[in-house]
């Protein structure tokens, strides 16, 4: 047990950590991790203020603590590299070392996924929970990007939801950039208009974030869209 995250990093030569401690002190937490120089930081902390986030963010970005460290959430269940390492909440024993890259805004959906992934026969190289807030560390563009680059990764799978323009972004990226066959899956089809579902970022605003303009955004790259999660495996034989 240590007095501080810096001391922690200094004695046992930690270059990530987990944050689970609650909404009023995560984003000091954060900041924490920053100026202790670690690496990756995952914070796991539903029902951090925007406010805070927002403050967080523009100090990483300025370099405040130095070079940014790579955050992961808030709001999320973490990653896990199956048969590797795990940061996070997701359930080891529904996964298995594959090919398959998976991101998604969902913690829940993730593990849906990932369990009609294994069913079927195909495991994962790695699968990153971005989280649901309005404000978040890692975006789609950058788990693409990463997939993209990783050898091991041989598809690609991407959840995402009502609210924001991430999935839109990241269809752009896609269509630009990634060679890799991707599948999408967007939740939240039925939400009504104005009303947040489940994540605080989840809430289509002014006719933006629908799910019918992210569905049209995934076709127009060429990412085939599944219409419910149990048709992602099939979608995914042959590639």
């Amino acid at each position: 047990v240590f007095d501080s995250v810096a001391e922690a990093a200094e004695r046992t030569g930690a270059e990530a950590t987990a944050i689970y401690v609650p909404p009023s002190f995560a984003a000091d937490a954060i900041l924490e991790a920053a100026a202790a120089s670690l690496r990756l930081v995952v914070c796991i902390t539903e029902g951090i203020p925007v406010a805070d986030m927002v403050r967080v963010a523009a100090l990483l970005a300025a370099g405040r603590f130095g070079p940014p460290p790579t955050l992961v959430g808030p709001n999320c269940p973490g990653l896990i590299r199956p048969g590797h390492a795990k940061i996070g909440i997701m359930p080891g024993p529904i996964h298995r070392p594959g090919d398959v890259g998976v991101v998604s805004r969902s913690g829940t959906l993730t593990y849906e996924v990932v369990a009609n992934l294994t069913r079927a026969g195909r495991g994962q190289s790695t699968c990153i929970g971005i989280g649901g807030d309005p404000v978040i560390g890692t975006r789609f563009v950058d788990a693409l990007h990463f997939f993209e680059a990783d050898p091991d990764t041989k598809a690609i799978v991407m959840v995402g939801e009502i609210g924001g323009s991430d999935e839109e972004e990241a269809a752009a990226f896609v269509k630009d950039h990634v060679r890799k066959p991707v599948v999408g899956f967007i939740a939240g089809r039925a939400a009504p208009p104005g009303r947040r579902m489940g994540h605080a970022g989840a809430i289509i605003s002014g006719g933006q974030g629908t799910a019918e303009g992210k569905v049209r955004a995934f076709q127009a790259a060429g990412i085939a869209v599944a219409s419910r999660p149990s048709e992602i495996p099939g979608m995914l034989r042959g590639k």
